[in-house]
């Protein structure tokens, strides 16, 4: 399809020249769109394809030239509009009665937001409807309100542009700040006192050091393991309403362990409650065994 469109290239030169060419292409009548979709969607003529495409070249040049302000290359964002286009004019049913303008500049805006998303940060956003107006529109809704200060923005202007929007106040603010950019980890950074570094120096980790987690680990298999033995003190019965009742993430009611062994519901619990004694003392016993602190059973 459309395989003798000029090439887009993004210095200014190169880009003037496009512009030049696609200005040659004729606009088409709207009887004369219209014969040529329908030879294109009944007999795949790729000759009327081709021009139903190169006539709305500058439509998409258009487009494109309202996404100057996200730092990419304009001739790349026009290549992308240009496959929008093409996607447009195989699906345009010209039965339905409006002209494939108004039908592709969906598809055209579509392709090249999609491209922006994908190439104007190395980390993946856009990824909601939500998310996707924000990055779209808030440029332009904090150019509105006179919000275009660097750094965050004041509450009352968050604020505004949350309810504008639909959004919460926090995707917002989130937004504006992936908005500035993304910094490199080795970007050198100076301090007032004259000390130099990189950005990475100063981030800090919040997280367990890897010594605590072994230490947490080594103490949670060592209660795992207590338990299991402890356990052993039980018979099945007992073993089986207490993991039923205390271990269990949906505890088993004791009317279905009550129908289930054919005793009282007042039995199983007379039961579960030994079983929990004898298993406690169990563990007591082995923590003292080990001249360890008594542990405490966690259950649920």
């Amino acid at each position: 399809m459309a395989r003798n469109i000029p090439a887009v290239t993004s210095n200014e030169n190169g880009l003037s020249r496009y512009l030049d060419e696609i200005r040659k292409f004729p606009m088409l009548q709207p009887q004369e769109e219209y014969m040529l979709a329908k030879r294109f969607k009944e007999h795949e003529d790729a000759g009327a394809a081709e021009r139903l495409v190169n006539s709305h070249l500058r439509l998409v040049a258009k487009i494109a030239m309202g996404y100057r302000g996200y730092g990419l290359p304009l001739g790349e964002v026009i290549s992308e509009g240009n496959v929008g286009l093409m996607q447009a004019v195989k699906r345009f049913e010209p039965d339905k009665g409006f002209r494939l303008a108004t039908y592709a500049m969906w598809w055209i805006k579509a392709s090249i937001q999609e491209y922006i998303l994908r190439t104007w940060s190395l980390v993946k956003m856009g990824t909601t409807a939500n998310q996707k107006r924000l990055f779209f529109n808030l440029r332009r809704l904090k150019g509105r309100i006179q919000a275009l200060d660097d750094g965050d923005m004041k509450p009352e202007h968050v604020k505004e542009i949350a309810t504008t929007l639909g959004v919460n106040e926090d995707e917002v603010i989130t937004m504006n700040r992936r908005l500035s950019g993304d910094a490199s980890l080795n970007a050198p950074l100076r301090s007032d006192e004259g000390d130099s570094g990189e950005w990475q120096d100063w981030l800090v980790d919040h997280s367990d050091t890897q010594e605590t987690t072994l230490a947490e680990q080594e103490e949670f298999d060592s209660r795992r393991d207590m338990l299991k033995d402890a356990m052993e003190v039980l018979n099945d019965r007992e073993r089986r309403i207490f993991m039923a009742r205390r271990l269990s993430e949906n505890p088993v009611t004791l009317e279905e362990l009550s129908a289930e062994f054919g005793v009282s519901r007042e039995r199983v619990r007379q039961i579960e409650v030994r079983a929990f004694e004898k298993v406690q003392q169990a563990v007591v016993e082995a923590a003292n065994s080990r001249q360890g602190q008594p542990l405490a059973i966690e259950t649920r």
